[in-house]
């Protein structure tokens, strides 16, 4: 009898608290495909830039953009000196306390555990989800539910999520707590 492998649903630190969703998965091969959560290894995000192209290398950089820039002691990017390094160092990996998750039809937000954070990235994916309904929409890019942690941010790209609102998002995730 042959089973079928589980799809990863995401990437990064199972025990994650700093966690974002995303609409769409990147089209590479991780080397495992049988964990519903891959923690990266050094390496892994470099490769897939290169395989999947400017949009992913993004994704990545925004993200560690944000982490760096939130300085969150439990994400340990004040350990770096830019965001480059953390990105390169820590992000995503096992002990990284970061996770990215792909489309999932069951998302729990696990209400009421003060440690997580969750993000979304993106209106129209926020709005297909389940927690919808409960979201305060702060303008036409943010919204926030505070007691299930839940922001929703502009997708991780240097246009949508500028310099300038990663500052605001960091101000939104340092009032949640």
């Amino acid at each position: 009898m042959t089973t079928t492998p589980l799809p990863t649903l995401a990437l990064g630190d199972p025990n994650a608290a700093f966690k974002v969703y995303m609409a769409n998965k990147p089209n590479f091969d991780f080397g495992v495909n049988n964990h519903l959560i891959h923690a990266l290894q050094k390496g892994d995000i470099y490769a897939c830039g290169q395989a999947c192209g400017n949009g992913w290398r993004k994704v990545f950089n925004v993200y560690a953009k944000l982490v760096y820039a939130a300085a969150l002691p439990l994400l340990g990017s004040q350990n770096f000196t830019c965001w480059q390094d953390y990105r390169d160092g820590l992000l995503l990996q096992a002990s990284s306390n970061t996770s990215l998750h792909f489309p999932s039809p069951n998302i729990d937000f696990e209400a009421n555990k003060a440690s997580i954070v969750h993000l979304i990235m993106g209106r129209t994916y926020a709005k297909t989800l389940d927690c919808a309904p409960e979201l305060h929409w702060l303008d036409e890019e943010f919204a926030i539910h505070h007691a299930k942690r839940i922001i929703v941010c502009p997708y991780f790209d240097y246009r949508q999520l500028s310099n300038i609102k990663i500052v605001r998002l960091v101000a939104l995730i340092n009032a949640l707590k």
